[in-house]
């Protein structure tokens, strides 16, 4: 059984034992909470995020349960740093995986997360994960380590992982595992061909197949289109920033002078032309209709609401 892990803003328990961290330099948390290292305009946001994010806690979830260790798989631990990562696919986790590779030292003397294999990236086993430590270790950390995570608009992510995953011929895994279960149960008619291969998945039969109750009562959900709710339980785990896409390089800038690492190691600026943006997510909901949008709209309502995302005016069930 674990502790939910409350903000520890007395600088006493900043710091935890058994933490490979010199005691003299100030950690992470201690900077955020001390505040006197990062510019006060950045902070205020941050601050804001935390207090929207506790608010719509209070507001929208009911009983508190207790963390369990499967809850704590997607948080990525940086001892050497007192950092506590969740990732959320489809949100700039391939380059926070890269960076902190190079901070925990897994990338050996290379400096430049972009000359790590996005692939490598990705490794089981590259990064530790909070879920393999001990309780009393998940606990220490849980208090005395900087939480973070970065999230996004929730319908922009699903777009966006929707177009990685079932438009690129690359991506024959996920057309295997996914794509030929989506061409059996909503298209009424398949060809022997997409039953087989499950290549050409529409927009609409993946929105078809999310709200299926059929579909989570047979498994979790794949990560790429897990709520972030789900993958970082933000309302039993207090995190101490919430990264935004839309603001991803002043937000990962800001999370690196906390960890007061900035001169040893910088973000790397998105380069991509094709990234999912709100207009052509609006594309890809034209065709859906009000009835299903609402569906949809339900099952990632608390992303939504916990990250102050307002609904899309491109929605017609306003």
């Amino acid at each position: 059984m674990l502790v939910c892990s409350k903000h520890s803003h007395k600088a006493s328990e900043a710091v935890g034992e058994g933490s490979s961290r010199q005691k003299s330099r100030r950690s992470p948390l201690q900077t955020l909470y001390d505040g006197d290292q990062v510019e006060s305009a950045v902070q205020a946001i941050h601050q804001g995020r935390r207090e929207l994010l506790e608010e719509a806690c209070r507001s929208y979830t009911r009983k508190r349960r207790v963390l369990i260790p499967e809850d704590l798989k997607h948080i990525i631990v940086d001892d050497q740093h007192g950092l506590l990562y969740c990732y959320v696919p489809k949100v700039a986790c391939t380059n926070w995986k890269r960076v902190l590779m190079v901070l925990t030292g897994v990338a050996g003397s290379n400096t430049d997360p972009l000359a790590i294999p996005a692939n490598e990236a990705h490794i089981p086993g590259n990064l530790r994960t909070l879920s393999e430590y001990s309780t009393s270790q998940i606990n220490q950390r849980l208090r005395s380590y900087l939480k973070f995570v970065f999230v996004r608009e929730p319908f922009e992510r699903l777009v966006s992982a929707y177009r990685n995953k079932f438009t690129r011929s690359y991506n024959t895994a996920f057309h295997k595992r996914y794509g030929t279960k989506i061409v059996q149960r909503h298209r009424p008619d398949p060809q022997p061909e997409a039953l087989e291969r499950g290549n050409d998945v529409s927009f609409e039969e993946f929105v078809y197949y999310l709200v299926d109750p059929a579909t989570q009562r047979e498994e979790p959900f794949n990560e790429h289109w897990e709520r972030v709710h789900s993958l970082c339980h933000p309302c039993l785990i207090h995190y101490d920033v919430v990264g935004k896409y839309e603001t991803l390089e002043q937000d990962s800038r800001y999370v690196l002078q906390l960890a007061g690492v900035e001169d040893q190691v910088s973000f790397p600026a998105s380069s991509k032309s094709t990234r999912t943006t709100g207009d052509m997510a609006a594309q890809f909901f034209h065709n859906i209709s009000p009835f299903y949008q609402k569906k949809l709209y339900n099952l990632y309502r608390m992303d939504f609401l916990l990250f102050n995302y307002s609904v899309p005016a491109y929605l017609k069930f306003r």
